[in-house]
């Protein structure tokens, strides 16, 4: 039976819950609409910078919360300040984050509520809407693969269902069965643009079907509504894993940020919902039932605001934040204390490919949180067979097919680290990067950074010309990676050092883009050690000694310098092979051009731009009085990859490589 006032707009159902329990909603309710009120006093005065406003949307944020465990993980978006407040988190920590300053939770990195805290099992967005989505798929498999009944909740803006990374997400999460809840907060704008521009079915939830997926429609302006719906979902999803969509039918009372005002929105529409005002609503249906009197009302108003005060007073006390360059470069990556762990000497023949394959073997069978995910890798073995009857030894919740969705994956990656797993992703093509490149860069390179949270992921990354395989399967891409802070990238030449490097790389929290050349997986062949062991990154190898000239090259370009070397027996090189280009052996490079006086850079990737560009700068600064001759780069072509073998012959640096060589070696 409803329990409707004559005069209220809302329908609160407060069948089964106390009275004490409606004050404890209130008073959460309650809580961020007044600090927002107070941020908005501070932000006319130029206090704080930016804000942007969950006023009349509050009933969902504090309703999820509330209605999820404190261990559930909650990624919220930046108007969802009931998140932060209903899981206590310190106010002066939330104020001095939003200063900048040092108890905050981004060493003023990074504003308002783009950071997380493992604290209190809240992972914040980034100012690219959709990769959360994915990264609550991960968090919500790792809950999967423990057993641990957790529910992972997800916002979003209806804005934001327009991205890919919505659509890629749903879809693992309803293939995959992960215990999420997909949080839509509709509030009819995507900053000025209108639902009726943004999509054309009805409702945001009748999408979900699609999927294969459950979904439903709330009222969030109604607290008793969200918080009764999701208590039941999350209670059913921990019993019976599985995603449900939610939309959260609302409205934005302010501006996308205040800045922005709401000029756009018809008047008679913004009457409309204040008079569906959360808060307001629920305080007068509390007071009709004479569940509170005005008493007890003034009393928990006077409680949040003394709260408050005292925060801002302590956050406003605290000095401006001050680092140093050593500090902010130190805080890039996560402390990584490598473990050498040195071959024996039972040594077998083997190729590129069965060093890669070897690694992730023994990597798995070491590390029973590590997850292995790509497109066609679990039956099938992946495209170059590299994890052939992987599923039959460690089983296909561990060695996962995923639909074609590298944005998603990446991200998934992503979830599983924040959730104390590793994983290592293939791209089937290391071309097909660039449709996973925005979580990459933005997501997992950033966040050690941004709020202390590794993103322990490998990105295995076939790539690589000289198989006549086109423009879109044989990019050498490792230049879009080594100029970004926070991605780790190795580029091995020999079964050695992959099958070396690879265990490394799956041993370091960071995230590690590990490139792989093609053309050498079924080329090259070496003697490796049998049993498991792990290179350093950051040591280049001296493949060849010499005193005329220092070839510095990696990947297919060590192998293209040797075949030049042999044909030209009285050139005495140094030929170092740098295996890491971040980090980057700067002290092998300059020590050996300090001694022969001369440098060739080789590199498969065009010229500028790329690698070795970067590389001849720093020798011009660092060797500069010891040079005879102009620092010279050989690359390939500036065009796409052309398919026909003449083509592609051209294009490669290699065919120009000699001639460059004896032309450097006549200064």
């Amino acid at each position: 039976m409803s329990q409707q006032s004559q005069t209220n707009p809302i329908d609160f159902q407060t069948e089964g819950l106390q009275p004490e329990f409606l004050i404890s909603l209130y008073y959460n309710l309650l809580k961020p609409r007044m600090i927002e009120e107070k941020m908005l006093i501070l932000l006319r005065q130029g206090k704080i910078s930016k804000w942007f406003s969950g006023i009349g949307q509050e009933a969902i944020a504090v309703g999820v919360t509330l209605a999820l465990q404190k261990e559930d993980y909650i990624l919220p978006m930046h108007r969802n300040l009931g998140v932060f407040t209903s899981r206590e988190i310190p106010l002066y920590r939330l104020f001095a984050q939003w200063q900048g300053k040092a108890s905050g939770f981004t060493k003023g990195r990074d504003r308002s509520f783009h950071f997380g805290t493992q604290e209190f099992s809240i992972v914040g967005m980034i100012s690219h809407l959709g990769p959360q989505l994915g990264v609550a798929d991960g968090i919500a498999l790792a809950s999967k693969l423990k057993g641990n009944q957790q529910v992972t909740a997800v916002f979003t803006g209806e804005g934001g269902t327009s991205e890919g990374d919505f659509h890629e997400a749903l879809n693992v999460a309803s293939v995959w069965d992960l215990p999420v809840l997909f949080c839509v907060e509709n509030n009819g704008y995507g900053l000025s643009t209108p639902t009726n521009e943004q999509y054309r079915c009805e409702n945001i939830a009748d999408k979900g079907p699609g999927y294969g997926m459950e979904s439903c429609i709330v009222d969030g302006n109604n607290i008793l509504e969200v918080y009764n719906t999701v208590s039941r979902l999350a209670e059913s999803i921990r019993d019976n894993p599985r995603p449900v969509l939610v939309e959260f039918k609302t409205f934005r009372r302010r501006g996308h940020e205040e800045a922005s005002g709401t000029k756009y929105v018809p008047d008679d529409l913004m009457e409309a919902w204040a008079l569906k005002d959360p808060v307001e609503n629920f305080e007068q249906f509390l007071e009709d039932k004479g569940i509170i009197d005005g008493a007890k009302k003034s009393g928990i108003k006077s409680e949040i605001s003394e709260e408050i005060n005292t925060n801002l007073d302590k956050a406003f006390a605290e000095d401006t934040i001050v680092s140093t360059d050593i500090n902010e470069l130190n805080d890039v990556f996560k402390p990584y204390d490598y473990q050498c762990i040195k071959e024996n000497n039972n040594l077998k023949e083997i190729r590129f490919i069965d060093a890669i394959s070897e690694s992730l073997k023994q990597s798995m069978e070491r590390h029973d949180n590590l997850v292995l995910m790509g497109q066609d890798i679990a039956e099938y073995g992946g495209a170059f067979k590299i994890t052939e009857q992987f599923f039959e030894w460690f089983g296909k919740d561990r060695v996962r097919n995923t639909p074609i969705c590298e944005s998603a994956i990446v991200e998934v990656g992503m979830g599983l680290s924040i959730a104390g797993m590793k994983s290592v992703v293939e791209m089937q093509f290391g071309d097909f990067v660039s449709s996973g490149f925005n979580p990459i860069v933005n997501y997992l390179a950033k966040s050690y950074y941004r709020w202390q949270q590794e993103a322990d992921v490998v990105i295995r990354m076939p790539c690589g010309a000289g198989v006549g395989a086109g423009p879109f399967h044989s990019q050498t891409n490792e230049a879009w990676f080594t100029k970004t802070p926070g991605l780790k990238v190795v580029y091995p030449a020999f079964p050695y050092d992959a099958k070396g490097l690879l265990n490394t790389a799956i041993n370091d929290p960071n995230p590690v883009m590990f490139f792989e050349h093609k053309a050498l997986y079924r080329s090259i062949r070496q003697n490796v050690p049998k049993a498991y062991y792990t290179l350093p990154f950051g040591e280049a190898c001296l493949v060849e000694s010499g005193t005329d000239i220092s070839i510095i090259t990696y990947g297919a370009g060590v192998h293209w310098a040797l075949e030049v070397l042999e044909k030209h027996p009285e050139i005495s090189a140094d030929l170092l092979d740098l295996r890491t280009l971040q980090p980057l052996d700067t002290e092998a490079i300059f020590k050996s051009v300090k001694k022969t006086s001369k440098a060739l850079l080789l590199s498969e990737d065009s010229l500028f731009g790329s690698v070795i560009s970067d590389i001849s700068a720093l020798i011009m600064e660092q060797c500069f009085e010891f040079l005879d001759a102009p620092v010279k780069r050989v690359g390939s072509l500036e065009t796409p990859i052309p398919f026909a073998k003449g083509l592609e012959n051209n294009y490669l640096a290699k065919s120009r490589f000699e001639s460059a060589l004896i032309e450097v070696l006549k200064y």
